[in-house]
């Protein structure tokens, strides 16, 4: 007896002392298959329902500092002045890309048919608030102004076929309308019979009367002659020569003078001039979101105003997919398999704009007064002259060459450009302005410079030293000449024989300085 009650005795003490244990352990080892639970349904959330994860921000405004980091994969040593041909992308932003990407990449099925739609129905309605559209349903993301374009004119191309358009109705632009926007004219409106109105302006251009008058002249005499305008295109910031256009007063005298739709090609709209549909009034307006708002290429969107005329019915995209005849904000959401996340950053980019003081505003205004400041620096120091009054250009502006540098056309151009870009590590845009017959310029050459956040003072700085440079050594762009003083040596070494006559009058050109005690070392290209 006196054994079992000491057995008895054992065990009791062994189960008081295991039992807390036990219990302790068997609780640890619940919580533990919880939060491993936990971990392995975020971990499945994280590719059914994961939104990528936005940078973080301080509190207090971006610094220089910051600036410099999120592009810091910009190439080293280039100075990049043509910020308006491509855009910029900062480093939040190219990493919410990325998470997208991955995103897709992990479970395309999810994400094509579970969250694409919603999410770009989001970048609809911040695009509506930024440009201040009545409805979401006017906006439609596309990947360029080319699309946007497209769609608005092949409106108008089947407009011909259905009858709807006669043959000669008209299309009003301007001459320095983008190369691109003139071929897509010319490939739907020319093609089904439409009759294209060229407005031609001066430049250099002292004020907006200038514009204002020359599109209300064409109008008028165009009008007097019986030609009905359909369709009127035109910039909001001209790409070549870079120049404000003042839209609203032209959408104001198109609507006078009975023109039935207007778009606006504004590659150069959001992020580089303010923006207000309600304002501005065209039917169209397409502006990219990756040249100046910091998404990356390639995103755009196509305004399309609601009118008692026509239906967005009436426009599809040039893609036919699936949702063909549901308007076209679902045409545009689906055009096939393809990377949508551009579309999708648009959050994340209007985060790092808000860490700006004056939030997009402020950038477009530092953006314009520094880009005046150093087009007036480089004038001065080439003593030539600015394109545009200062109130004309938006983060972009035109400065004179220097005329020594001898521009004679477009060719000319695409040699400097590269020439700046291959050797020099400057890019940046150049223009020929043609003089007109019989006129005498001395400035035919433009450079167009462009400033946003991510750009130095040194950058501008070696653009001036490094044509100042180029006129030092003589070099002329037109022949790619460099005329070096020589009291010892006369050569005139021609590489390329393969324009007789021209080369006849290089020769000439060569004896002459050769006479004077000059070496003419003169290379002519294959083209």
């Amino acid at each position: 007896m006196a054994e079992k009650i000491i057995m008895f005795c054992r065990y009791y003490v062994l189960l008081i002392v295991l039992l807390p244990y036990r219990t302790l352990q068997f609780f640890y080892h619940k919580l533990s298959f919880q939060v491993s639970r936990a971990s392995n349904l975020d971990a499945a959330e994280g590719i059914e329902n994961h939104v990528p994860i936005e940078p973080k921000l301080s509190s207090s405004f971006i610094t220089d500092s910051e600036i410099q980091s999120e592009f810091a994969h910009h190439a080293p040593g280039v100075a990049r002045m043509n910020n308006g041909s491509f855009g910029c992308c900062p480093a939040s932003v190219i990493s919410a890309l990325q998470q997208w990407q991955l995103k897709l990449l992990c479970q395309p099925d999810h994400f094509y048919f579970n969250e694409l739609e919603d999410r770009i129905l989001e970048s609809r309605y911040k695009i509506k608030d930024l440009i201040n559209a009545e409805d979401v349903d006017e906006v439609s993301i596309v990947d360029n102004i080319s699309t946007a374009v497209a769609i608005v004119l092949q409106q108008a191309a089947w407009a011909f076929a259905e009858g709807k358009f006669n043959k000669g109705d008209a299309v009003i632009m301007f001459h320095c309308a983008y190369g691109a926007v003139k071929n897509s004219i010319k490939a739907y409106f020319s093609r089904a019979g439409g009759y294209v109105i060229e407005v031609q302006f001066n430049f250099p251009l002292n004020s907006n009367e200038e514009i204002i008058s020359e599109f209300s002249k064409a109008l008028e005499r165009e009008k007097g002659n019986g030609r009905r305008v359909r369709l009127a295109v035109i910039d909001h910031v001209t790409c070549m020569p870079s120049v404000i256009m003042p839209v609203k007063q032209l959408v104001k005298i198109c609507r006078e003078e009975g023109v039935e739709q207007v778009f606006i090609d504004a590659a150069h709209g959001v992020g580089c001039v303010d923006v207000d549909m309600q304002e501005i009034g065209a039917d169209f307006y397409a502006s990219t979101l990756y040249k100046w708002f910091f998404c990356p290429p390639a995103a755009a969107f196509l305004y399309c105003r609601k009118s008692a005329t026509y239906s967005d019915l009436q426009l599809h995209h040039p893609v036919v997919s699936h949702r063909y005849g549901m308007g076209l904000a679902e045409e545009s959401f689906w055009v096939g398999t393809r990377d949508y996340s551009p579309y999708l950053v648009l959050p994340s980019a209007m985060e790092f704009v808000k860490r700006f003081k004056g939030g997009v505003e402020g950038i477009i205004k530092m953006n314009h007064d520094a880009v005046v400041e150093m087009g007036k620096m480089l004038a001065e120091a080439w003593g030539t002259n600015l394109g545009c009054p200062p109130d004309m250009c938006a983060s972009m502006i035109m400065i004179g060459l220097p005329s020594c540098l001898g521009i004679s056309s477009d060719d000319d151009t695409m040699k400097l450009w590269a020439h700046l870009r291959e050797k020099f590590g400057v890019e940046v845009r150049i223009h020929y302005q043609a003089p007109k017959d019989g006129e005498v310029v001395l400035t035919t050459g433009y450079v167009r410079i462009c400033h946003q956040i991510y750009n130095k003072v040194d950058d501008y700085y070696k653009l001036r030293d490094t044509i100042n440079q180029l006129v030092h050594d003589g070099f002329t762009c037109a022949l790619e000449v460099y005329i070096l003083p020589s009291s010892t040596l006369s050569v005139c070494k021609l590489e390329q024989q393969r324009h007789t006559t021209h080369c006849n009058f290089l020769n000439l050109v060569c004896l002459l300085f050769i006479d004077l005690g000059f070496y003419v070392s003169l290379q002519l290209n294959e083209a």
